[in-house]
């Protein structure tokens, strides 16, 4: 087996192990988690593997080439691990996974058997079921540019460079009413044009919900009032008191590039792509041809 260190395979060829399983969580938003199947907690690389959250897992399926590896980890819902509420809201979607066959008695002599990512989660029965996806994953996605009229970028991404945080493109607001994470009002002089933020993102600061994100679907203002709707609604619902922070909107468009956000020397997108009557027009001895119809 590739990546066994020399102490390891001597551990094995004992016939006489003392083997556990460890795991670590690494969430998007940087919360990590360590766990272990072991009676007793484990540490090593910094962190603690707590024996008392009742996770394991089922047998991992490993092979040669670019096959995807894959297991699923299963475990109980406690405050104390993993919650419902967590779950609920998303924060482990696509959490970065590591798993350790560890000899209990020495730490240092352990094998990182997988290392991936979570996909699918599963609750039933006060436990969950996640599948954890290897990483030859990423080689099933298809990747390269696409050749269209419309930016490719997202709005602030390496390719756009667009700073979001430029004064006049987002506005910090404090909410004076709930929320169920869908639809969001606040009072608004009108510092901000009617769908300047249609199609931007509306990130939560504070609260319950803090770290969670949507896109923006429509933007209106009525009556000095402020109205924000997502394409999604939030998992977790808002409260009076709670900060979100709402991003000005890209369609996607050259004019909206070149006018809006004085970006168009980042612009991903194709605008001078020929139609499809391009390809249908012929040479002609009388008038111009369009591509339309020859008779």
């Amino acid at each position: 087996m590739a990546g066994l260190s020399a102490a390891f395979q001597a551990h094995v060829a004992t016939g006489t192990t003392t083997l556990c399983r460890a795991w670590a969580i690494t969430r998007a938003d940087g919360v990590q988690y360590g766990f272990t199947d072991h009676d007793r907690a484990l540490s090593f690389d910094g962190m603690t593997f707590r024996a008392d959250t009742g996770l394991s897992a089922a047998a991992l399926a490993q092979s040669t080439g670019l096959s995807v590896d894959n297991t699923e980890a299963l475990g109980a819902l406690s405050d104390a691990a993993i919650t419902e509420a967590d779950i609920e809201a998303g924060r482990f979607d696509g959490a970065e996974v590591r798993a350790w066959l560890v000899n209990w008695q020495d730490v240092s002599v352990r094998w990182l058997q997988f290392r991936g990512s979570m996909g699918e989660l599963r609750r039933a029965n006060g436990a969950f079921h996640a599948e954890l996806r290897g990483l030859t994953e990423a080689l099933n996605r298809p990747l390269g540019r696409i050749y269209q009229k419309p930016c490719t970028a997202v709005l602030g991404d390496a390719q756009c460079r667009f700073n979001s945080a430029t004064p006049g493109y987002f506005v910090d607001v404090t909410l004076e009413v709930g929320s169920d994470g869908l639809l969001f009002e606040w009072p608004d002089a009108g510092a901000f044009e009617p769908d300047w933020f249609r199609r931007g993102r509306l990130d939560v600061l504070s609260g319950a919900a803090a770290g969670l994100w949507g896109v923006i679907k429509d933007d209106a203002l009525i009556g000095g009032t402020r109205r924000i709707e997502l394409w999604q609604k939030l998992r977790v619902p808002l409260v009076a008191g709670d900060r979100v922070r709402v991003l000005a909107g890209c369609d996607k468009r050259t004019e909206t590039c070149r006018l809006k956000f004085d970006n168009l020397v980042n612009f991903q997108g194709f605008p001078d792509i020929p139609g499809e009557d391009w390809v249908m027009s012929v040479p002609r001895a009388d008038g111009v041809n369009t591509g339309g119809s020859l008779r």
